[in-house]
């Protein structure tokens, strides 16, 4: 027999236990493709050639992010894939077979693999293509055209992507055979992981773990200013080094210690299988680790996407308080102004407000061009009647001002609250700051100082005077309709009009639905990681099982502790996680001083646990059947 027809045929009878590899690899190749397809076919095009450039450096972004999943995902599967073979294609060494040839069956097999996933997740990427990017669009709220067209380069580029990662780990494994011993070869199967440790190392590896984690937890959720980034960043490496720690020395200890318990191990059989978990979570620390830190990227990435969209929805919202901001010549004209709007359009609200603009020379403004602009307290309050805006400040004293400032998509930086201005040589502190739009678009351009009525008074001696108009439709569509007469009045001095079907920020709405996608990837390939650690571990029970099956255990009693073992097998890992995204996405809403976030944090969470349960009772069937 030749050497192909044999790894053919070792590939067909092992076809069930590459399969959760073969799906989650065609599912990444599916997301990747259509990434890819997506800025090549030149259908972002229409949204503008601005957006289309930010969705496109996006979309780039999250492709490489794909691609080095990939790379790190190839990487495991293939080590456990030759783990696994290793104790199997050893023994034909017995049979005359050089390791040049052992090693040339293997690159076969596993090449096999890879084709297989490679035209399914191309073959399904073109068939899903469309429905794709109808799912990306309408998660996006994008209104363009959609039309079927897979280009050839986002082909050739997946292809490539996909061969040049998987390729550089075949022949890792070739290399890695034809440099192995027969022994082993045999015996790499045991070698997995497992490294003998006392009581005393595990215990100090589960101190460690819980410092890691609380500091990494602290440092997230610390609100700061400029240095919240950099505490991010520390936390990360922390909390991933914590869940390391925690799998490697707390949860063996804690099993470790709950088995020498005779009340503990006595009851509902566990003695029939907490032994087993604790040496199986020792042996497998690394997998278990790995898993909970994907399901955290997960839900960090779904995290990040709603806080994004969430803050679009905001700055969106922000900007559109008003249809028409007029700035006129003089007070008193927002009567006449409503009339010529209301020749065409009715009118929602309406406010108006005086603006004092002070010169650079009566203040220690260090930014050119960003004047302060001050405002009185009872106008601003005004306006909050007129517009129903919420309105809860107290008006500041003497030597107290509010700051007024606009919703930013991210920042790093603080409220404010206390810093200092100077005008006219007299200083002001910052006692409170605000991002109601008060002043809708208009917010965006200086940096606005609410102050009591009789330092306003005094202040806009000093500098220059506007006078505001503004004005909600409540049919903003039609806002063409009144700008000429608006302009045509003589008393106009400038209009803004705002269209509430821009899509300036079209871009991030994208983020938002991308993320989803990358959630799917990092869900499904979690779930197929610990899946293929189960199944293959089944191998090595069966004599195990079998053994206590001939000292009079019966089959029902059997069943029972291995469904016990597999749920502690996954629970662990999602406890794990349930814990950590609550810190993750509690960050994220920090770092983009958005709304709670618990909401999605739940829903991402019971995402999981629903795939996760499917995965146990698939990995029980099997387990139970290859254990037989």
């Amino acid at each position: 027999m030749s050497m192909f027809k044999l790894a053919v045929q070792n590939f067909k009878s092992s076809f069930k236990s590459y399969l959760s590899l073969i799906i989650s690899l065609s599912f990444t190749t599916i997301i990747l493709s259509n990434f890819i397809n997506l800025v090549s076919s030149g259908i972002l095009d229409q949204l503008g050639e601005s957006q289309a450039k930010n969705i496109e450096i996006s979309i780039q972004v999250l492709s490489f992010v794909i691609a080095c999943f990939m790379l790190f995902f190839v990487w495991y599967a293939t080590n456990v894939f030759l783990t696994k073979r290793k104790k199997e294609i050893g023994t034909y060494i017995f049979m005359g077979l050089s390791n040049q040839k052992i090693g040339k069956l293997y690159m076969i097999e596993t090449m096999l693999i890879g084709i297989v996933s490679l035209i399914f997740g191309i073959g399904f990427g073109i068939l899903t293509s469309q429905l794709f990017t109808m799912i990306l669009m309408k998660l996006s709220n994008l209104a363009i055209q959609i039309h079927f067209k897979f280009t050839l380069a986002s082909i050739g580029i997946t292809c490539l992507i996909f061969m040049v990662i998987y390729l550089i780990f075949v022949i890792k494994g070739y290399v890695n055979i034809v440099r192995s011993s027969v022994l082993e070869m045999v015996s790499a199967n045991r070698q997995n992981e497992y490294v003998r440790q006392k009581n005393g190392v595990l215990l100090i590896k589960a101190i460690s773990g819980i410092i890691l984690l609380g500091t990494g937890f602290y440092l997230a959720t610390k609100e700061a200013g400029m240095e919240v980034m950099g505490n991010i960043l520390i936390a990360m490496v922390m909390v991933i080094a914590g869940i390391y720690l925690l799998f490697g020395g707390f949860i063996p200890f804690v099993l470790q210690t709950l088995a020498k318990n005779k009340s503990f191990l006595y009851k509902k059989e566990r003695n029939l299988w907490i032994n087993n978990m604790i040496f199986r979570m020792k042996k497998n620390y690394r997998t278990y680790t790995m898993v909970c830190v994907l399901m955290l990227c997960s839900v960090t990435a779904l995290g990040f996407g709603f806080a994004m969209k969430n803050r679009s929805d905001n700055i969106n919202h922000f900007e559109n308080t008003y249809t028409y901001q007029i700035m006129g010549d003089g007070a008193g004209y927002r009567d006449e102004f409503a009339s010529l709007i209301q020749k065409e359009n009715e009118i929602e609200y309406s406010s108006e407000i005086e603006i004092s603009v002070i010169p650079d020379i009566f203040t220690d403004n260090a930014y050119v061009n960003t004047p302060y602009a001050v405002l009185s307290f009872s106008q601003i309050k005004q306006i909050a009647e007129d517009t129903g805006l919420e309105f809860e400040l107290t008006e500041p004293e003497e030597n107290e001002y509010i700051e007024l400032g606009h919703l930013y998509l991210m920042s790093l930086a603080g409220d404010n609250v206390g810093t200092t201005n100077e005008i006219n040589k007299k200083v002001y502190t910052s006692v409170a700051y605000v991002t109601i739009p008060y002043l809708g678009y208009f917010q965006e351009d200086m940096e606005y100082m609410i102050v009591n009525d009789k330092v306003y008074q005094e202040i806009c001696q000093l500098g220059q005077t506007m006078y505001l108009y503004n004005y909600k439709l409540k049919n903003p569509e039609n806002l063409e309709l009144s700008v000429e007469d608006i302009r045509s009045d003589p008393h106009c001095g400038g209009l803004v009009k705002i269209d509430p079907d821009r899509n300036e920020n079209s871009w991030i709405n994208i983020l938002f639905s991308v993320s989803f996608f990358v959630f799917m990837v990092f869900v499904l390939a979690s779930g197929s990681i610990l899946f293929m650690k189960i199944y293959n571990d089944a191998f090595e029970e069966k004599e195990r099982y079998h053994v206590l099956s001939k000292i009079g255990i019966d089959k029902r009693s059997l069943n029972r502790a291995i469904a016990n073992e597999l749920r502690v097998a996954y629970i662990i890992p999602l406890l794990v996680m349930t814990i950590a995204s609550f810190f993750s996405i509690k960050a994220i809403a920090n770092l983009m001083q958005s709304a709670s976030l618990l909401s999605v944090n739940i829903l991402s969470v019971a995402i999981i646990y629903i795939f996760f349960l499917i995965c146990y009772f698939f990995s029980k069937a099997m387990y139970q059947k290859n254990v037989e």
